[in-house]
């Protein structure tokens, strides 16, 4: 995916709302057996998503951005840390208190083929959520999945066709609907173009561009994909090993990276020639494995790979702390320039 090929770009300014979705040190840590161990697979991580805008989310895989993005909303339960949706703590509801917030907060999933049921019609797929939340009778329910069709891209048509019948972009645009069916405030998107195409990436991400704009949505935008990501959000995190270790607006971060993960990432994209860059990134090249998650390294999760460790890296964990307006870094010594 390049530049080019994506033709609705983020607004260069989008107005920032009132906060959305706040989580404070969230953690979710996986115990192990034979022998008995912990996997943390989120490890206190706390961030604020904004009404309107499209919160990034990259890392390497395994760094446990889909498995933070499950705990947002709630579709995975948290070891520890909260989560506020809309000014409500949903950390500890109940599956009964929880379910008339549910309609605020849907998830697409990263394989379009594998979040379908094979043997369910795409109409009633789409339909299933308005009528576990009541929506209205049988002709209501009917009217309004022709309308997340045509809103998604689809052929009303289509309804009655199996998942198996369409595209892997197609397939996507279902799942898309099916989100958008109880008319959510916020979306988190887990990769949700990873599966396709590089063309039809494009036309997926069209329509999220879309969509935001026709709606006022909100995303959590979970990818591994850099120029994607760049394009889409309004500001990113980066993940490493469970954590968060930069979180910035996205030319910020493209531009002077803070901390050194997010050096070694960016310098792995390939430059495009659009007429805008003035230079060329090092390539940086990390050496050695990335830490297991049962048992990560004292002190800073990135000390063993990073090119400017030192003696305080491996005995005090840096925090997420501001190193310049609206950057976070956890690095005892962030990058300048």
């Amino acid at each position: 995916m390049t530049a080019q090929d994506i033709v609705a770009v983020r607004p260069d300014a989008r107005p920032a709302g009132d906060v959305l979705l706040r989580a404070t040190d969230v953690t979710k840590h996986y115990t192990l057996s034979r022998p008995r161990r912990t996997l943390r697979a989120v490890d206190g991580v706390s961030l604020e998503v904004r009404t309107g805008e499209t919160l990034g989310v990259v890392g390497e895989s395994g760094c446990g951005k889909s498995t933070l993005g499950r705990c947002l909303v709630r579709l995975t339960e948290l070891t520890g840390g909260t989560v506020e949706f809309d000014g409500q703590d949903i950390s500890t509801l109940s599956a009964r208190r929880l379910r008339p917030v549910r309609p605020g907060m849907q998830l697409v999933f990263q394989d379009p083929q594998a979040s379908l049921n094979p043997r369910r019609r795409a109409g009633d797929i789409v339909a299933e959520p308005l009528l576990v939340h009541r929506y209205g009778d049988a002709g209501a329910v009917r009217r309004r999945v022709a309308e997340l069709f045509d809103v998604a891209g689809l052929a009303a048509a289509h309804l009655d066709r199996y998942p198996h019948e369409f595209s892997g972009g197609q397939r996507q645009r279902i799942g898309i609907a099916r989100a958008l069916a109880t008319d959510p405030k916020l979306i988190v998107a887990d990769e949700p173009v990873s599966a396709l195409d590089v063309s039809i990436q494009a036309q997926v991400l069209n329509l999220f561009a879309d969509l935001q704009e026709e709606f006022g949505l909100t995303y959590v935008f979970i990818a591994h994909d850099l120029g994607v990501v760049r394009h889409v959000s309004d500001r990113i995190a980066v993940m490493y090993l469970g954590e968060i270790v930069e979180l910035a607006d996205t030319e910020a971060l493209f531009t002077a990276p803070a901390h050194p993960y997010t050096q070694a990432l960016l310098s792995a994209v390939p430059d495009i020639d659009d007429g805008t860059q003035t230079a060329s990134r090092e390539r940086i090249v990390l050496t050695g494995e990335v830490p297991n998650p049962v048992d990560k390294p004292s002190g800073c999760p990135f000390r063993t790979r990073c090119p400017y460790a030192r003696e305080i890296c491996a005995t005090e964990r840096p925090r997420l702390t501001a190193t310049a307006p609206g950057r976070l870094a956890a690095c005892h010594f962030p990058l300048t320039g």
